[in-house]
């Protein structure tokens, strides 16, 4: 079998597999064909994926010779007429673009997403949603710490002392969690939100105040993702928000819920009455942002608040990103792929149907199917 592996469009910094991976896809009998200038990117040369024992060929050679395609985001609609029936892997988002899911569907691709991977236990060595997330909350803290007017850490001198930061999360997930981390190394002050109480714990472990809310709906079934409140929870998040907003200097942000709009969590009232230099990071800027005013990919300021919508920070950490993403991709090929290179989709295996959203001409996603 041949996996190929794409070079990604030129916004992308990322790839989804590093020379380091190869050896051990050689070692399952796979063959390596790598788009020329797939890892420039993140710091791997042609020469260096050569070395590792893979071929490098331009765009439609790897297309048509690969029996599965790496690719992080969608491949173009010119790539599919070579495509047919063939295998493709990536980090596709596919509640936002089920129109390009439809589309593979219709070309008979099996199409596996690796954003729906279900968050069990058995899947955390290939979870790509936790991978960059991690990277995401560390860098949302440097990027606030670098737009911030003031130092973070509490300082005494002989000028007079320095009050530390003040940090609200918005969401405790993996993201969030790291965002304390490096929070509090830097020496913030740190409160969190969360609508699941299960979290309190690690965020208090990190040094962080949990601030609660009652009356949150059970997220113990919905997979380690979050889910809809009702009207009456929303109200009381929303005035303990405001408290806590008012307060804070940095606001990192993180609160998505799959295939939906992200909440909008921080009103125009509540920025209104934030201090002058602050900054706001909102992670949930691609599904919309947590904010009135977050636009993704864009800095606004308003009324002297920096409010950053950025939901690829991952990609500002490259060379790591992708080994993190690429050993993901690893663990998941060992369950489709034999130990004599043979490809095997077993759709008994929770994991494997759970992340596949196309297959034999039909989307097998129901949620991904109602968006069509």
């Amino acid at each position: 079998m041949i996996i190929g592996l794409l070079k990604e469009p030129s916004f992308e910094t990322r790839t989804s597999l590093l020379p380091e991976h190869i050896a051990i896809l050689k070692k399952m009998n796979v063959d390596l064909i790598i788009e020329s200038g797939a890892g420039v990117t993140s710091f791997a040369t042609d020469q260096v994926y050569q070395d590792a024992g893979a071929s490098i060929a331009n765009r439609h050679d790897v297309l048509q010779k690969a029996d599965v395609i790496l690719s992080i985001n969608p491949i173009s609609e010119s790539d599919n007429a070579v495509t047919k029936g063939k295998v493709i892997i990536g980090f596709f988002q596919a509640f936002i673009n089920a129109k390009t899911i439809a589309q593979w569907a219709s070309n008979n691709n099996t199409v596996f997403s690796m954003d729906m991977l279900p968050r069990t236990t058995r899947a955390q060595s290939m979870d790509v949603l936790s991978s960059q997330a991690n990277i995401a909350g560390y860098k949302a803290v440097l990027l606030a710490a670098n737009l911030y007017p003031k130092y973070f850490p509490m300082f005494m001198t002989a000028a007079g002392s320095i009050a530390p930061a003040k940090m609200l999360i918005l969401g405790a997930g993996v993201a969030g969690l790291q965002a304390i981390a490096t929070g509090k190394r830097l020496g913030a002050v740190i409160e969190v939100f969360d609508t699941r109480p299960a979290v309190k714990e690690e965020v208090m472990s990190l040094g962080a105040k949990f601030v609660e809310v009652e009356g949150a709906a059970d997220a113990s079934k919905a997979g380690g993702y979050a889910v809809e409140q009702t009207e009456e929870f929303l109200q009381k998040q929303k005035e303990k928000i405001a408290e806590s907003v008012a307060k804070a200097d940095i606001i990192i942000t993180t609160a998505q819920i799959p295939g939906k709009k992200a909440p909008i969590l921080i009103t125009k009232e509540m920025i209104a009455a934030m201090k002058n230099g602050s900054v706001i990071i909102d992670l949930a800027a691609a599904t919309g942002g947590n904010t009135d005013y977050t636009k993704n990919n864009e800095t606004n300021i308003v009324n002297g608040v920096s409010i950053v919508g950025n939901s690829n920070l991952p990609a500002t950490m490259p060379s790591d990103a992708s080994k993190l993403y690429g050993k993901n991709i690893l663990n998941f090929l060992q369950l489709i792929v034999t130990k004599e290179g043979l490809l095997n989709l077993n759709f008994e295996d929770d994991l494997v149907k759970g992340t596949c959203v196309a297959h034999s001409g039909q989307i097998t996603n129901e949620r991904v199917k109602q968006l069509i």
